[in-house]
């Protein structure tokens, strides 16, 4: 044996942390976390990324390695998201509480130095345009470019009967429980069950509010403090249901593996990547990894100038410059607009990003999008069923209606279904992670931006309907 396969088996036997033999990561994270708690810890991008791989990376192999949490609870993702919000709510991240009039800073750790850690993450997660939609717009140039282009033609004409079967169960499921507890049906349809399927906060609950308050039904602030724990406790069951479903349903004819079209033995063979396209794939090039980004990034302000044009002529219906993004890359792709070096460095860069750094945008949703607060308040037995019938509605109507259309029933019911009452982006890749099926994201991302406009369209006509009867 050769001294390189010497050291190769010897790096493949030793426990790795984040790709690093672990007492080297032990080493990097003893030397971040004593910057974060002596308070000293550098701000912006730099810090941030540091503190939430060390933090994502830990809570991340618990959850791989915890038996029943790994099986059927969606492993490491449903631990970093749901820790990172525990570290939180008890307070045991170094966060600015308030200052004083005389410009005393209190803070709920005692610090050394003035470090608000959790401020620094939201300015770096939260913000439009910051890391999430960085990480997003890798994601789907790259899984895109990445298509079989046969795939995807043959896919997306298949993909919204799927999408409006999961809506019509959804809805139905959630009226029938509704009049059985005694909860209100037209209440329990109008702030439960539309929030959960309007695509998140940002693109769903938040225009809804103003679409109540526009048809004088109730204002926005009440509106979306009610729907607020809906769209919080939908996207919690449709993560833990991303886990749950890929180990319940392991029938073939059910489980895709990932795959989202059933295709026979022929039109699988003209579906799949070539070896060739495989091999140049497989070679990364440093060069290619800032093509990707410079891409995926360059589609991603072309969403937002179409978004723009859009809204100038039709101001009364909002559409997301993610979903103006997916269809542009997807017309590239399937009129094969966009030369061959180019699809595989997106390509290449949307693996790098997902692997790497998958964690570190878990981290960052469970810590400044997930409330456990908001959770323990709206958690009661009725709420609870009526949120977790409109996610099981989503899935089974998506899942249904998509085996009907010829799609996995499995993937069609988690990226038609689960992705559309998660919370958007974030809950989109949590659901995904979950349940093993990233490259889904492209099809998931149609469900939380186009099916969330169709919500937003659904939610106008139910208000002028039944408005009146909340």
């Amino acid at each position: 044996m050769s001294n390189s396969d010497t050291a190769a088996a010897k790096q493949k036997s030793t426990y790795l942390l984040f790709n690093l033999p672990w007492y080297y990561f032990a080493a990097f994270a003893v030397v971040v976390l004593a910057a974060t708690y002596l308070g000293v810890l550098p701000s912006g991008m730099g810090g941030c990324f540091a503190f939430m791989i060390v933090v994502g990376t830990i809570l991340n192999e618990i959850g791989e390695r915890t038996p029943i949490i790994r099986s059927y609870l969606g492993g490491g993702a449903i631990v970093v998201i749901f820790g990172s919000a525990l570290l939180n709510y008890f307070n045991l991240l170094p966060a600015l509480v308030k200052t004083l009039d005389d410009g005393t800073k209190i803070y709920n750790m005692h610090l050394l130095n003035d470090l608000d850690l959790m401020g620094n993450i939201n300015q770096f997660f939260k913000p439009e345009g910051a890391f999430l939609d960085f990480y997003i717009a890798a994601l789907i140039t790259g899984s895109i470019l990445g298509m079989n282009s046969n795939l995807l033609k043959k896919a997306a004409a298949r993909y919204f009967p799927a999408i409006f079967g999961g809506i019509f169960l959804a809805f139905g499921i959630t009226l029938a429980v509704s009049s059985i507890m005694g909860y209100g049906a037209v209440k329990a349809l109008l702030l439960i069950a539309l929030p959960i399927m309007g695509g998140g906060m940002g693109a769903g609950a938040v225009p809804l509010s103003k679409i109540f308050e526009s048809s004088n039904t109730m204002t926005a602030a009440k509106a979306i403090s009610i729907m607020t724990p809906a769209v919080a406790i939908g996207n919690a069951i449709s993560i833990v249901l991303g886990g749950l479903v890929v180990k319940i349903f392991k029938n073939k004819e059910w489980n895709g593996q990932g795959q989202l079209m059933k295709l026979d033995a022929a039109s699988a063979a003209e579906m799949e990547i070539s070896p060739e396209m495989e091999a140049k794939r497989a070679h990364i090039d440093v060069k290619n990894l800032g093509i990707g980004l410079f891409v995926s990034n360059s589609f991603f302000a072309w969403g937002y100038i179409v978004g723009w044009a859009w809204n100038s002529i039709c101001p009364a219906v909002s559409i997301h410059p993610y979903a103006w993004m997916i269809i542009s890359v997807a017309v590239c792709k399937i009129f094969n607009l966009l030369p061959e070096n180019v699809e595989v460095a997106c390509y290449q860069w949307f693996q790098f990003i997902m692997k790497n750094l998958t964690t570190t945008l878990l981290m960052g949703i469970g810590l400044c999008y997930l409330s456990i607060d908001t959770v323990i308040q709206s958690f009661n037995a009725t709420y609870l069923v009526l949120c977790l019938g409109t996610c099981l509605g989503a899935f089974f109507g998506a899942a249904v209606v998509g085996k009907w259309v010829g799609f996995y029933p499995v993937e069609a019911g988690i990226t038609a279904g689960l992705c559309m009452s998660n919370m958007g982006g974030t809950g989109d890749v949590a659901v995904l992670s979950a349940a093993d099926r990233m490259e889904l994201m492209p099809f998931s991302q149609i469900s939380s931006r186009l099916g969330g406009a169709i919500i937003l369209l659904i939610g106008s006509l139910l208000l002028s309907l039944l408005g009146g009867m909340l």
